[in-house]
């Protein structure tokens, strides 16, 4: 084991992933000899050679596209969109194309290609730094969409996602690269250690999609979370003084829906945090099934705590984003109904 932040534990599931597998290319800007603007990639294409992790044209299209040509002819293309605001360019690509082919050719072809990008807010990049596109990719049928929350599930999650023989999107919440963030802006940097999963084993590991984690038991209410969501609910709940349970998506498709489900009747109150708008966010997806299936056990409505429904604003970033007050002030208001 090995203390790990993300972009380290990230590194290290291409490593092992390259040696393990020498089919698996590695590929986007500035993926290949800069090793990533985030450092994700550094190293590897001085370790496995410029055949196996290259950089490509400022194209997202064409790299997507050019993935997904060699993944329907056994490859399986691991590659970097810079940002996920960046990923727009390329939709047609992943919607038509890879999220269609196995069902396109009746199971002929498949396309084992994992999409990797930094999506999210919170380190005042701006408009075009920090969005949250998730839920455009949730809708689609055909692809998995995975979001970890801390190092251990980065690695292990990454490697299980390019061993899947269908496209995964795979969102890397990179206000927590370096260290968990507890929404709370004026707080110091932190570093990741054992206990908020920064243990990492060096060799290989995988994380079963679509298995979520109960990061915290609790019996006051249900807090549903993702990437760095998941810190902020924690220190929410623990400003507030409520017995949350807080559990980690890791999978928003495919979703475990048991594991929230059971706990919703358990606890009987429910909120759901993330950081991508409200409108049409997944947190919907989310309630629309807590109330079918929880509805009679509820003591007061689902909420939802997000951004708020304009493009991501860089002066006002933490009016915007789900800080660790809004959280904890909205867990006390729930917690006063019903």
């Amino acid at each position: 084991m090995a203390i790990m932040n993300m972009v380290e534990a990230l590194n290290s599931a291409h490593r092992v992933l390259m040696e393990k597998y020498p089919n698996v290319i590695v590929f986007g800007q500035d993926a290949g000899y800069f090793g990533g603007v985030f450092n994700v990639t550094e190293g590897l294409q001085k370790e496995f050679g410029k055949q196996r992790c290259f950089d490509a044209p400022i194209s997202e299209c064409g790299i997507v596209g050019a993935a997904i040509g060699m993944a329907a002819n056994d490859l399986r293309p691991l590659v970097e969109i810079q940002f996920a605001d960046y990923i727009y360019p390329a939709y047609d690509q992943i919607v038509s194309e890879a999220a269609r082919l196995r069902f396109r050719s009746a199971g002929m072809f498949t396309c084992p290609l994992t999409i990797r990008t930094p999506y999210g807010g919170g380190v005042k990049g701006g408009q075009t730094h920090s969005q949250s596109p998730e839920s455009l990719f949730t809708h689609v049928s055909g692809l998995q969409v995975v979001i970890p929350s801390n190092p251990y599930d980065a690695k292990g999650l990454l490697i299980a996602s390019v061993e899947k023989n269908d496209p995964v999107i795979f969102f890397e919440p990179k206000r927590i690269y370096n260290g968990p963030f507890n929404g709370d802006p004026h707080s110091p940097a932190v570093s990741w250690d054992s206990h908020r999963g920064g243990e990492v084993p060096e060799d290989y590991y995988t994380i079963e999609l679509g298995k979520a984690n109960i990061v915290k038991e609790g019996s006051d209410i249900t807090i549903i979370v993702y990437g760095t969501m998941v810190h902020v609910a924690e220190a929410a709940a623990e400003a507030a003084d409520i017995d949350a349970e807080i559990i980690d998506l890791r999978t928003l498709l495919p979703l475990d829906n048991d594991t929230i489900i059971n706990s919703v009747k358990k606890t009987k109150r429910c909120v759901i945090v993330h950081e991508a708008t409200l409108t049409s966010g997944f947190g919907a997806e989310l309630a629309a099934i807590i109330q079918k299936n929880c509805f009679w056990h509820l003591k007061a409505p689902v909420d939802r705590i997000t951004g708020w429904d304009v493009p991501y604003p860089l002066s006002f970033e933490w009016d915007y984003f789900p800080t660790k007050q809004r959280v904890a002030d909205t867990l006390k208001n729930i917690m006063q109904e019903g």
